[in-house]
């Protein structure tokens, strides 16, 4: 046997582990999972997370390397046009959380549980997320609320569903709140950081800080040891949500801290103006296809 040193470039590839592979982009075989959502926290790695209601736009951010895609309940307001989350039916949501994990291979697909459809109790949070993750293949569900919802996340996670929470401005609560109004400020930020604490201890592996000041949520981000993902709540927290909608231009209306990162809208108009106006001038083309 030759006693030549294999050279550098034959030798075998290792493949990235869970503490190395990036989060974001990453190209590590397999779906997102919360042990790699726990790394990149320990790793001290920012990442991107969006919500997905369809097969389509689901695999291109997911091709984009997006790790984790929400099926949010903000549907109601985006696909079902409802003017809050409240009418939003676990029935409206397992269709569409099933085409989002249909078209996509890598990123975790989280699946919002509606409103009404936990808070009475464990057994009715359990019965409602089993049927996300067996009808609908959801890898994880997200539910609004602190201490008051910790017994509900402690039963689901003991049965073996990852569950992430939900504080501040909770869009299920917008008529206790009387609105869209920022949360946490002064004494409430200390009920917010007791809740945050409540739902990690419960086993909640992630929690979404909605609306509330940037230095509450550096507090709460500092002090919890999962992952916070922020949506209007500063830029030190771990993660950062946006709907799709909103960071695409497609939404009529978008959150003040919602940045637009294209102009979807002005593009589909211009698509729809052309086509119309080839069908009105007869230009429109003639060639035949043929479907297979």
């Amino acid at each position: 046997m030759s006693s030549k040193a294999i050279p550098s470039s034959a030798t075998p590839r290792t493949m990235p582990t869970q503490e190395s592979e990036p989060l974001y982009g990453g190209r590590r075989p397999g779906r997102v999972t919360v042990r790699d959502i726990a790394a990149a926290k320990a790793r001290g790695e920012k990442w991107p997370m969006l919500t997905a209601y369809d097969a389509l736009t689901a695999g291109i951010f997911d091709e984009a390397g997006i790790p984790v895609l929400l099926v949010g309940d903000s549907a109601g307001n985006v696909v079902f046009g409802y003017e809050t989350t409240i009418p939003v039916t676990v029935d409206d949501l397992i269709p569409l959380t099933a085409a989002v994990v249909r078209g996509t291979r890598r990123a975790m697909v989280v699946a919002d549980l509606p409103f009404g459809s936990y808070q009475a109790s464990p057994a009715e949070a359990m019965h409602v997320a089993a049927r996300f993750m067996k009808e609908a293949g959801a890898h994880a569900i997200k539910l609004e609320g602190g201490l008051r919802v910790a017994h509900q996340v402690e039963e689901l996670v003991a049965a073996g569903v990852p569950v992430m929470g939900h504080l501040g401005l909770t869009p299920q609560s917008v008529h206790a709140f009387g609105g869209f109004r920022v949360q946490g400020r002064g004494e409430a930020g200390d009920r917010l950081l007791h809740d945050a604490k409540a739902l990690e201890a419960a086993g909640a592996f992630a929690v979404v800080l909605e609306g509330i000041p940037t230095a509450l949520g550096a507090r709460i981000t500092q002090t919890l040891h999962i992952p916070t993902i922020g949506i209007g709540a500063g830029p030190d927290c771990d993660a950062q949500v946006l709907v799709w909608q909103d960071m695409a231009g497609l939404s009529a209306r978008s959150p003040k801290f919602a940045k637009r990162y294209a102009d979807v809208a002005a593009t589909l108009r211009d698509a729809a103006t052309e086509f119309a106006s080839d069908v009105a001038s007869g230009s429109f083309p003639t060639e035949q296809y043929s479907y297979r």
